[in-house]
């Protein structure tokens, strides 16, 4: 799980909203110093259509996030699994309600980007724009590859928009700042714990 964009999005929304994944620093050296807020400074429930590998319908994903405890859970659409990232503990949690499973790995990418810091790396501000009813601000960077992505967010680090190559690849379709229980990010005990896939 190493590359930015993998089929359902997971990594991105970790890797793009948590600032943890290395950005190249092939852009113009004027724009290091300036950059977005990459993670939510707020409480944070988000809709997010993301595009499908195979150009089929896009794929529909929740994404929440509790601020004081630097959670996120990702659940995608119709499936029985869920991923809870703590940040503060390293670790991503692969929980199974179907076959009442649960496993726990190390949390992909590198240190989490604090809520209120701009992300290390190079950015190149291209403008404003709209999306799901949020103004945000449309940052061009690279991803992993060292290909051109173009992320928006808003002024509080939610990330509501991803291109590259002139397509959407994320798009939020709902933002609610909601507070968000400790429960949203429970990883059930009772659970039988499995050995992480490979």
């Amino acid at each position: 799980m190493s590359r930015a964009f993998r089929k359902g999005g997971l990594v991105l929304l970790l890797a793009a909203m948590c600032g943890a994944a290395p950005i190249s620093r092939s852009l113009a050296a004027d724009d290091v110093a300036t950059g977005p807020f990459v993670t939510p400074s707020v409480d944070v429930d988000v809709r997010y259509e993301m595009a499908s590998p195979d150009g089929g319908k896009p794929v529909g994903q929740r994404m929440r996030w509790q601020v004081s405890s630097l959670r996120q859970r990702i659940d995608p659409e119709g499936s029985a699994v869920y991923m809870v990232t703590s940040w503060r503990d390293g670790t991503l949690a692969v929980v199974d309600t179907l076959h009442r499973r649960r496993s726990v790995m190390p949390a992909p990418g590198a240190a989490l980007t604090p809520p209120g810091q701009v992300a290390a790396g190079s950015f190149q501000r291209l403008g404003s724009d709209m999306a799901a009813g949020q103004s945000c601000v449309l940052w061009r960077t690279a991803d992993q590859d060292g290909r051109p992505v173009d992320a928006c967010y808003t002024a509080d680090g939610i990330l509501v928009r991803v291109s590259q190559q002139g397509q959407v690849k994320v798009n939020a379709v709902s933002v609610a700042r909601t507070a968000q229980s400790d429960d949203v990010f429970a990883v059930p005990s009772d659970f039988a714990v499995a050995a992480p896939a490979r």
